[in-house]
């Protein structure tokens, strides 16, 4: 089958433009965004035009559909024009229609209205071309113009601070193009059009149906949650949202083990913005049990033309089934639900934590998804490998531990605190996705002497070189200390530190205070006590001086040599910090060694070097230096020196 690729080709829009990878085929056209996220397929068989559009420094292909949707894609050369000109031909039976931009900056010229997009033409030229999905109101101001106001989207300024809001066109009556009786100008006929052809009225319409009450977590709050035609709105106290459906790349249907609430995951390209915070998932949690009457409020007409085969007018069931269900008829984005994995609990997922933060983590066909803060979406073509680590947070490494995503792009994901006994299930769903395993010797190893959980203690983190690591690294930064995780509910958790953990911990301090004071029983019965608590007092007298002398560093004192690691730290990590923005202080240091270690002894060379240099420098300058507190010391002390 022919196929054609390109790169850096950008999807143009209203949110602004999105760089991807253009595969044209037999069949249609394939556009994936880079790093992941939003896909457009346009199958053949969809094509209503297409159009080829000279603009400055490049091309602009345009696709309209069927559908009435039309993407523009950017960033083709004069070449690839024509190769692809010639594949439209020879597979698709389709020439694109050239078009040319103009740029004489004038302002006034005709409309042509054609599906749902309005094209402004300047003497046979496009001046500029807006679609009419996006209107949300027209008022007609006056006798002669019209104004075209644009729904306010909180996902189209997630990548731009600017977007449209509103359009006013100027109709005079003697234009000759939109000619009704007397009693209607041509203003009103140009209005009375695009209500016709764009759906006029998503903006203040009676939603389809509303969701009262719904739980929220990020953006965390309680929201009514509002579906419309084209849109949905979370309207919630402080806060209120509107996105569009096109914005929605996927929804995620995953239910919670034994447990009283599931989750509904909205995912969107591009997020929407909260303050300074961009939030690319939508966390809902449903009531599992709550059952839901309800009827669309669509009229039949509209239903019979548009969604008749997506959705059913009458609903009755559990609340989150019906939204769902909702969704995906009017948006057109894909459900992904659990797949084959089952926890020992038989359940779809399995309890652990991230970044201090408890939760579950969903391993999925395609992907593995952390809910419900931070959620962490995973794709499985994005991880290099995966890794097993025994927990080492003191005695309780014996019933849980970690697990290790590190993605292509250097950024690992650690997932603390899983339970022991998931320790197989997850092994096997790793196994069976074929992903690369680093600390076990063949991917097929499976038995206790390559279990990780068993391995030596020499294999185990080494916790003085962390805390080497956490000391040199990230001081000066002013975040809170993301390893601290307090007690979020009364269930407890895997960081709790109760029950039999405590019981032995406690009971392992006894045993070892019992020889103390047994052995101060067996003290020689000559010493008298009072000697014994007199020599005593003198002691703490002596030792309470001298902790109260404090000496005082000499300035110009040679400074310690470093080795090799911490010029491998001071060199790498400004590079870690711009390549991995917002990584917390404490994670510097894990990710930095676990570099160091992977590093081969040719790598590790320059940083040897300086190492061995810095070295022989403090040799050289410690020879030649004499403390001058020392000094004095032995000049006061001589005289009486007679030992």
């Amino acid at each position: 089958m022919a196929e054609l690729s390109f790169n850096s080709i950008a999807l143009s829009g209203r949110g602004g433009t999105n760089p991807g990878q253009l595969k044209v085929h037999s069949g249609g056209i394939v556009w994936k965004k880079q790093g992941g996220g939003k896909t457009v397929e346009v199958d053949k068989t969809d094509f209503l035009g297409l159009t080829w559009m000279k603009i400055p420094r490049t091309n602009q292909l345009g696709v309209r559909t069927k559908d009435g949707l039309y993407y523009k894609f950017t960033g083709f050369r004069d070449q690839d024009a024509a190769g692809l000109t010639t594949f439209f031909q020879s597979n698709f039976g389709k020439t694109p229609e050239e078009k040319h931009l103009s740029i004489s900056g004038k302002n006034w010229g005709d409309v042509d209205l054609n599906g749902n997009m309005l094209t402004f033409v300047v003497g046979a030229k496009q001046a500029f071309e807006i679609s009419l999905a996006d209107v949300a109101q027209t008022q007609l101001q006056g006798k002669n113009d019209v104004m075209l106001e644009f729904h306010v989207d909180d996902t189209t300024g997630a990548n731009e601070k600017d977007s449209l809001m509103e359009i006013s066109f100027h109709v005079p009556n003697a234009n000759t193009q939109y000619v009704g009786d007397e009693s209607c100008l041509p203003a009103q006929v140009f209005r009375d059009k695009i209500v016709s052809m764009a759906d006029v009225g998503a903006g203040g319409e009676e939603a389809v149906i509303t969701f009262d009450g719904i739980a929220i977590l990020t953006p965390r709050g309680r929201y009514n949650i509002e579906l419309h035609l084209s849109f949905l709105r979370l309207q919630g106290q402080a806060n209120d949202f509107k996105i569009q459906y096109s914005s929605v790349v996927r929804v995620f249907w995953l239910p919670k083990s034994n447990q009283p609430h599931t989750f509904v995951v909205v995912t969107l390209d591009p997020p929407i913005r909260k303050g300074q915070t961009l939030y690319p998932h939508i966390v809902m949690q449903f009531e599992t049990d709550y059952v839901m009457d309800a009827t669309l409020s669509m009229s039949e007409d509209l239903y019979n033309a548009k969604y008749k085969d997506k959705l059913e007018l009458a609903h009755k069931g559990l609340v989150h089934e019906i939204f769902v269900a909702i969704v995906r008829g009017l948006s057109g984005a894909k459900v992904t639900r659990p797949g084959k994995f089952r926890s020992s609990q038989d359940g779809y997922a399995v309890k652990s934590s991230l970044k201090a933060e408890d939760g579950v983590l969903y391993p999925l066909e395609k992907s593995f998804f952390f809910l419900p803060k931070p959620p962490t979406l995973i794709l499985h073509e994005e991880i290099e490998y995966v890794e097993f680590e025994r927990h080492t947070a003191g005695g309780s490494n014996m019933h849980y531990f970690d697990f290790l995503i590190r993605l292509k792009t250097e950024q690992e994901h650690l997932f603390r605190n899983i339970q022991r006994n998931e320790y197989h299930k997850l092994f096997e769903f790793v196994q069976n996705k074929g992903l690369k395993l680093m600390n076990l010797p063949t991917s097929q190893a499976t038995n206790e002497d390559t279990d990780v959980l068993h391995r030596d203690d020499d294999d185990a983190v080494d916790p003085h070189l962390n805390r080497i690591i956490n000391g040199v690294i990230g001081n000066d930064s002013d975040e809170e200390d993301e390893d601290f995780v307090a007690d979020k509910d009364d269930e407890g958790s895997p960081t709790d530190d109760s029950g039999e953990g405590e019981s032995d911990a406690s009971k392992s301090g006894e045993e070892k205070e019992a020889p103390m004071k047994k052995k101060s029983k067996k003290e020689p019965s000559n010493v008298k006590p009072s000697s014994s608590k007199k020599k005593a007092k003198e002691g703490e007298d002596d030792g309470s001086k001298k902790k109260k002398q404090k000496k005082k560093k000499d300035p110009n004192a040679p400074k310690r040599a470093i080795t090799s690691f911490m010029f491998f730290c001071q060199t790498e990590r400004e590079n870690l910090k711009k390549s991995h923005p917002g990584i917390p202080f404490t994670e510097v240091g894990k990710v930095l060694g676990d570099r160091w270690k992977r590093m081969t002894a040719e790598e590790k060379l320059p940083h040897e070097a300086r190492a061995q240099a810095d070295k022989k420098r403090y040799t050289e300058e410690i020879s030649g230096y004499k403390n001058p507190q020392i000094t004095n010391v032995h000049s006061v002390d001589a005289p009486g020196s007679a030992v």
